[in-house]
């Protein structure tokens, strides 16, 4: 063991996205501004929750616990993205780059299990509107939030267990912006391909099931509402249209990253943009602010007026 720990390197080396110092001023304010407006976005939406009792619903108690999740998943890699514009030397610690993929994998994993369970408490609404109550009560939504963070950390636990004893004894050139797991253990000084390519392929499977049940449970939803009513339909085939603009923006990269791995680098590059700048940007555009109950919450906060006692929103409006 000490020879192991004499051996490991004591930093990575970051490429980044890009070494044109042109390109880089540009990407440096537009990724500036989308971090900025995500944190903002998703903590409007969280003080909007928390503050409005006439919000204390499930499935607003589900949807501010994804804006908590995507302003870490969107904080775990892009401030120093941003920061590494500027330096002339990209370089993160052995401890920081461990770091990065634990906290990037745990609210990957986390935000991947509270999507299942959005669409489970989407699905009750819709088709079971009056067991809904019964089946989704405050207890079950708590249950799902703490096995959404469970799941997250045994995720990324599993991978750390897996990455912490690999020799890293000389090459530390990560060929990204921030440290994931497909490409730190090709790092490592000895041959792993194999098995690095099965505990990668886990991941991407595990993504690609959990896209097939939600894309399943959207396609459900939608159908029943289009035997009911045509105007139901047109809205609904609107809301699930922006679903699976996220859905494929998030789950798209995450398959394509981990079922493939050590593919062209430039390719995991844009893709892993997706994942953790753009995604955290679009979710509360498209789950939450499309409410029109949100929209009125906001105004009336921002104009110091609150809900009268007897107002009451639908447990679940269509958007």
């Amino acid at each position: 063991m000490e020879g192991f720990n004499h051996s490991r390197v004591s930093e990575f080396m970051l490429l980044g996205l890009t070494d044109s110092p042109e390109l880089q001023i540009f990407l440096f304010v537009m990724f500036s501004i989308f971090y900025l407006m995500t944190m903002l976005g998703n903590c409007l939406i969280l003080l909007t929750v928390i503050s409005t009792p006439l919000l204390h619903s499930p499935m607003y108690f589900l949807l501010s616990n994804l804006s908590l999740i995507d302003m870490c998943l969107s904080s775990s890699a892009t401030p120093k993205m941003i920061m590494d514009f500027f330096a002339q030397q990209k370089t993160i610690s052995f401890e920081g780059c461990i770091s990065q993929i634990f906290f990037l994998h745990l609210f990957t994993g986390t935000e991947i299990v509270l999507l299942i369970s959005m669409s489970f408490d989407r699905y009750t609404a819709i088709c079971k509107p009056l067991h809904y109550s019964t089946i989704i009560s405050q207890r079950v939504c708590v249950g799902l939030v703490v096995t959404s963070w469970t799941v997250g950390f045994l995720h990324t636990i599993s991978q750390l267990a897996f990455i912490l004893y690999l020799p890293f004894c000389g090459p530390n050139v990560v060929d990204s912006f921030f440290c994931d797991f497909p490409l730190v253990i090709q790092l490592a000084c000895i041959d792993i391909y194999v098995l690095g390519i099965f505990m990668i392929s886990t991941s991407g499977v595990i993504a690609l099931i959990s896209f097939l049940l939600l894309l399943t449970s959207y396609v459900i939803v939608l159908v029943i509402i289009n035997s009911h009513s045509s105007k139901g339909s047109s809205k609904a085939l609107s809301t699930c249209t922006a679903h699976f603009i996220v859905l494929f923006m998030f789950f798209g990269p995450c398959i394509s990253i981990y079922m493939w791995p050590f593919t062209n680098f430039l390719v995991v590059k844009v893709l892993s943009v997706f994942c953790t700048i753009f995604t955290p940007f679009l979710n509360p555009l498209i789950y939450t602010f499309r409410s029109q109950e949100v929209k009125t919450a906001m105004k009336k906060k921002l104009s110091n007026q609150y809900f009268s006692v007897g107002k009451s929103i639908p447990l679940y409006p269509v958007r």
